[in-house]
């Protein structure tokens, strides 16, 4: 019997970027012969590819076992290592470990160049198309699919138990985001809420469920004051799935809306278009990876992008990538 060829992956974090990973995972395990395929990522993180088929062994970061975590890797002799974290951690775990090592090329200084001196050195190619140049060598190539999310049956959510004003339909709004700058201020989210002119699912962890509940109360407090004009609900669900539950609610939405955070970028795996909104980062280069992105900008200010994973407040006291952003769709 001809040996299976050992690949490992290596992906820690986060949320969206771990999504970015699927097409290299699904090309690998199709387009190559007989291979085991182990990807490696953050305990906290997975949930992600838990469910994903093309995975046959999964190894999990947590923040005390790296040394361990480096020695069950060292064991498993791999062939080849696919790196697309490329940090301090990825890099000392493969000095530990056989094989043949593809690293992916972060283009940090370039990055840097783009953000903080605004020369436009960052290529506008997709995160996943980069991810995919890494193992070009390797002869896989990008398939068009797009990006997997795999929900397992305990955790779809279905249709019939959402409350009633859904049942027929709602679009998703992921309110979350990983800095103050990558949110919109309460009245623009309201504006949106408006222009979407549909039944709203809020979409969010735990620290999204004060602004969501916000949210909620001022569309019940609007129809309640309104009884005769048809206003749409808002319903806050954050806090109350997990991702994989949260990604069922992005799957079943008629439309996606959402900040720069994970949740927006897990849409993309089930829409052809979603609709992001950006303040002090920028989505060149990182928008959702689907057919039709849409994307919310202020492009009528020369402070940004000012950061590449957002700040907890706006260094020139404005804000107005997010105050003064328009939403045209």
């Amino acid at each position: 019997m001809t040996p299976k060829t050992k690949i490992l992956i290596l992906r820690f974090s986060s949320i969206g970027d771990v999504v970015w990973t699927t097409p290299v995972i699904r090309a690998v395990k199709q387009q190559l012969p007989n291979v085991e395929l182990h990807f490696a990522v953050k305990s906290v993180f997975k949930d992600i590819v838990a469910a994903n088929p093309y995975i046959d062994k999964l190894h999990l970061l947590t923040k005390e076992n790296l040394k361990e975590l480096t020695q069950q890797l060292k064991e498993e002799q791999f062939d080849y290592v696919i790196d697309l974290h490329n940090n301090l951690r990825t890099r000392f775990i493969k000095s530990k470990l056989g094989g043949k090592h593809f690293t992916y090329k972060k283009l940090s200084v370039r990055r840097f160049l783009f953000i903080h001196f605004k020369w436009k050195v960052f290529p506008d190619i997709p995160v996943v198309e980069r991810y995919l140049k890494t193992v070009e060598s390797l002869g896989v190539r990008n398939d068009g699919k797009g990006l997997d999310y795999f929900i397992s049956p305990e955790n779809e959510i279905k249709l019939s138990d959402l409350p009633a004003a859904l049942q027929n339909g709602y679009d998703a709004f992921v309110i979350g985001g990983s800095a103050f700058t990558k949110l919109l201020p309460f009245n623009k989210m309201v504006e949106l809420c408006n222009k979407i002119n549909r039944p709203i699912a809020l979409i969010g962890g735990k620290e999204d469920i004060e602004p969501g509940d916000k949210l909620q109360a001022y569309y019940e407090e609007k129809i309640k004051n309104n009884p005769d004009a048809l206003i749409h609900p808002v319903i806050n669900f954050s806090g109350k799935l997990n991702i994989s539950q949260s990604a069922s609610m992005v799957k079943q939405a008629g439309r996606v809306f959402g900040h720069d955070t994970g949740l927006t970028h897990i849409g993309a795996a089930f829409h052809d278009t979603v609709y992001s909104i950006w303040g002090t980062t920028s989505p060149i280069s990182f928008r959702p990876y689907c057919k039709n992105p849409v994307v919310f900008e202020n492009n009528n200010l020369n402070c940004r992008p000012c950061s590449k994973a957002g700040r907890d407040s706006c260094p020139q006291g404005h804000f107005k990538c997010m105050r003064e952003i328009t939403f045209d769709f």
